[in-house]
């Protein structure tokens, strides 16, 4: 008996509608030389520029150079055992990080991969480490004070949310104590930190990472670290990173302020990069795109519109100059940037005055509008009589005869200068640094002795907490100091002067 025709059709359906085969393309390239955390790859025509990479041994990498015929790109480890001939897969996706509020009291890498033993985190919620700044319409003007705690910016070179200040100065002259008393003063104050640490030692990070746990301030912060012994990639992508997850906050209407300490070691990881990539080198062996590489990631920062939800980016981008020099080519390129800088003075960090704050080269491009309307009462005043006093010293220097009033405006600048002096991890609050702005620039300092301004200031401040509540509590609350507020102001410090007379 033969087989029908119609039987053997419906076989060989069955046998089709039964068989399933999963093609999976991938899109592979090889390595053709790798060395110093680079590698050239051949093959991966669409890779896109910040791709992720796979390599062997799960190690990561990301494409930083797109020839004719190869691919340039960075590893993540130092250590890679990557050969020549190792095939590499696309992942398809750009180079990102984890974000949210479950990263807030953790220290990750660059790659958003904790390190402080906490176990993982918790979020399904990514960014690409770069993305593009606000535009100008989808902005607003900074008009938010963003309080440090530290009296001698608070009141001559004010810092607002969405405002970007560079920190400047040379090695060991306290800008890492700046960023720890800044995020410290957040307390309470609805802003979320990111301190972004690239290349430095793992010993000095810890100490940080102890001091904002001490104080409480790993509540409201997220510690980036790229150690110094980390890849150069990871030094580059380390503030990017730390920018995406302070991005997060500000899209989501919220307050944030993104620390890059600091971006001279960030552009010696970039400059590294780019001179093993085969990139031509400019100034000081610098690629071209290095004030790029920069004014894209602090562009970041700003005050978005009501429309977007009003949220805030701060970025306080620190800078080491060497033996003082501004002029330098990243300084340079940086001041440039940013709305203001901070400048620490070696010279005024060794004879005492701390923090080490010179007041004629620093300066807040945003100025009063965003400073608290109750220190501009004062903190303009203070400025200038500073100014005059730092001309009468350099003066004063050549002449031993001095008339009266000359003698006054120096001995009211010394107490002036005294009063700004400030403990590490001490940030004042605004009430307190009201009343020691008062009493210096309305002249009741001015029978203090020099060595005495700051345990008097210290007296006059417990005497106002304890005897005039009021006043304290008005200017915490109402953040302005009116003529009825100052005259109350003024007859608390006559009243503590009295007792200390009696």
């Amino acid at each position: 008996m033969g087989i029908r025709p119609e039987e053997i059709t419906s076989i060989i359906q069955k046998e089709l509608a039964a068989y399933n085969q999963n093609l999976d393309m991938e899109n592979v390239g090889t390595v053709l030389k790798v060395g110093d955390s680079i590698a050239t790859i051949y093959g991966l025509k669409n890779a896109m520029a910040g791709e992720l990479l796979q390599f062997p041994h799960n190690v990561m990498g990301m494409v930083m150079n797109l020839e004719e015929n190869s691919i340039g790109a960075s590893i993540f480890t130092t250590d890679a055992p990557i050969k020549e001939g190792d095939i590499v897969k696309r992942t398809g996706r750009i180079a990102s990080v984890p974000v949210g509020e479950a990263l807030i009291g953790r220290v990750v890498n660059a790659l958003g991969e904790p390190l402080d033993g906490k176990g993982p985190i918790a979020t399904q919620e990514y960014r690409p480490i770069e993305s593009p700044a606000p535009n100008v319409t989808s902005r607003q003007p900074v008009k938010e004070p963003l309080m440090t705690g530290i009296k001698a910016i608070d009141a001559m070179i004010p810092i607002g949310r969405g405002q970007r200040e560079l920190v400047i100065g040379d090695r060991g002259t306290g800008k890492t104590a700046i960023a720890i008393d800044t995020i410290i003063n957040q307390k309470g104050k609805d802003v979320f930190c990111i301190y972004v640490a690239i290349g430095q030692k793992a010993s000095s990070v810890a100490s940080v990472i102890n001091m904002l746990e001490k104080h409480g301030a790993m509540d409201y912060t997220t510690v980036v670290l790229a150690e110094a012994n980390d890849s150069p990639t990871l030094q580059y992508i380390a503030p990017y990173a730390g920018c995406a997850m302070g991005e997060y906050f500000l899209y989501q209407g919220k307050h944030a302020l993104c620390v890059y300490d600091d971006l001279s070691k960030h552009a010696v990881a970039y400059r590294q990069l780019s001179l093993l990539l085969r990139r031509p080198p400019g100034r000081e062996a610098y690629p071209g795109d290095i004030f790029y590489c920069h004014s894209r990631l602090l562009e970041r920062a700003a005050k978005v519109s009501e429309e977007l939800g009003g949220g805030s980016l701060t970025a306080l981008p620190f800078i080491e100059t060497q033996a003082g020099d501004v002029s330098a080519y990243i300084p340079t390129n940086v001041i440039s940037i940013t709305d203001g800088q901070i400048y620490l003075e070696p010279d005024l960090f060794y004879a005492g005055q701390r923090p080490a704050v010179n007041v004629g080269l620093s300066v807040s491009r945003v100025g009063g509008n965003a400073q608290t309307k109750a220190i501009k009462r004062y903190g303009g005043q203070l400025r200038l009589e500073l100014a005059q006093y730092r001309e009468l010293v350099a003066f004063a220097q050549f002449g031993s005869d001095l008339d009266k009033a000359t003698q006054d405006r120096l001995n009211l600048g010394a107490r002036l200068t005294e009063i700004l002096k400030q403990g590490q991890y001490a940030p004042w609050p605004l009430a307190h640094q009201v009343i020691a702005m008062a009493a210096g620039t309305l002249g009741f300092l001015k029978d203090v002795e020099l060595p005495y301004v700051n345990s008097f200031v210290e007296e006059l401040i417990a005497f106002c907490n304890q005897k005039h509540q009021d006043v304290m509590h008005e200017i915490t609350t109402k953040q302005v100091v009116s003529d009825e507020l100052d005259g109350k102001i003024k007859k608390a410090i006559e009243e503590f002067k009295a007792t200390k007379k009696a």
